[in-house]
């Protein structure tokens, strides 16, 4: 079966030969073991096109990956203190008293979408083997970026009149740049907002709803209605909103299985397909090789079904020993239904 076919029937529970296998593994992780790495990813039978894409070098970096302070395209300042790890944005373009916001200049399309990206698939089809799953858009996130975490909030709290325009003003931007992306070959774009916290929403759900689901439906049915998957990461404890998720018709759920409780999940298993969450906190930087593979079954058996449902993946950044990789891509690969 080839690749891009056996993503399809995971997704919508068609019956896949195994759970497809989609690398997270950060630039930080690649930079620390090298060589090493290659080594174990080289060897595993990857379903999104991995090896189709470029190697990323130092100076090609986003500013959010970058060493140091850098600015991105939106005016955003990022620290990043270790090379390949994702930074933290410390200066924003957007004060908190929105002065001279009227003249705020949004990012220009000037080679298909915006550069300060890591893109999350391979471009225009370059094998028709391969499911192509493009994007890392971002809104929630953005909004801080643009305007600093705590005045977002604060006039979230006090449903500031400015906070609506920006907005709506990033989802006419955002509009525009989906745009960019379905003008190319891919099956699937990936969305992603970190919503949770250790245990809960970061905000109320009344407000979530009224706020934010409204934008994240414009987005994703412009997504639906081309003929693509909605993809959806968000770490935390996202719970009180997962219905809501499926409501609007994401197909592939990224989330913190350990965060939420798979027993949590388990519900959901068969209606919605898991790209999984191998645990950070807990399991692959501390626990024996043999460990990580009894969680990724246990999580696989819960999450995932006789007919598909499970996109094999795990975040792999330096604090991951070596062994502890190998383990969990082996057990990607062991795994059947």
């Amino acid at each position: 079966m080839k690749s891009r076919e056996r993503v399809n029937r995971a997704i919508h529970f068609q019956g896949p030969d195994r759970p497809p296998i989609s690398h997270a593994i950060l630039p930080s992780a690649q930079y620390h073991y090298g060589q090493a790495l290659k080594e174990i990813t080289d060897a595993v039978p990857e379903d999104f096109g991995w090896g189709l894409l470029p190697d990323l070098p130092v100076e090609k970096l986003p500013a959010l990956y970058k060493y140091g302070y850098n600015r991105d395209d939106f005016g955003t300042l990022w620290h990043v203190s270790e090379q390949g790890r994702c930074g933290i944005p410390v200066e924003f373009p957007i004060p908190e008293n929105y002065e001279n916001y009227q003249n705020y200049r949004w990012p220009e399309f000037s080679a298909g979408v915006p550069k300060y990206r890591l893109y999350s698939g391979h471009m225009n089809g370059k094998s028709e083997d391969y499911y192509a799953r493009g994007g890392w858009i971002v809104f929630f996130e953005q909004m801080q970026q643009l305007h600093g975490f705590t005045a977002t909030m604060m006039d979230l709290a006090s449903d500031r009149k400015e906070i609506h325009q920006l907005r709506d003003d990033l989802l006419e931007f955002n509009m525009k740049w989906l745009d960019k992306w379905l003008a190319n070959d891919y099956q699937g774009l990936h969305f992603a907002d970190d919503w949770g916290s250790q245990k809960a929403l970061l905000i109320s759900p009344e407000k979530w709803r009224s706020f934010f689901k409204p934008v994240y439906k414009a987005m994703f049915d412009k997504v639906k209605a081309a003929g693509l998957d909605v993809w959806f990461h968000s770490d935390g404890c996202i719970t009180k909103i997962l219905p809501d998720l499926l409501e609007l018709g994401v197909d592939v759920l990224n989330c913190q299985a350990s965060v939420i409780g798979p027993e949590n999940l388990k519900p959901y298993a068969g209606k919605i397909c898991f790209r999984t969450d191998i645990d950070r906190q807990h399991v692959l930087p501390f626990v024996s090789p043999a460990e990580v593979k009894r969680y990724v079954f246990n999580l696989f058996d819960t999450l995932g079904t006789p007919q598909g449902g499970i996109i094999a993946c795990g975040e792999v950044i330096e604090d991951v020993p070596i062994e502890n990789i190998r383990a969990m891509y082996e057990a990607f690969m062991e795994y059947h239904y």
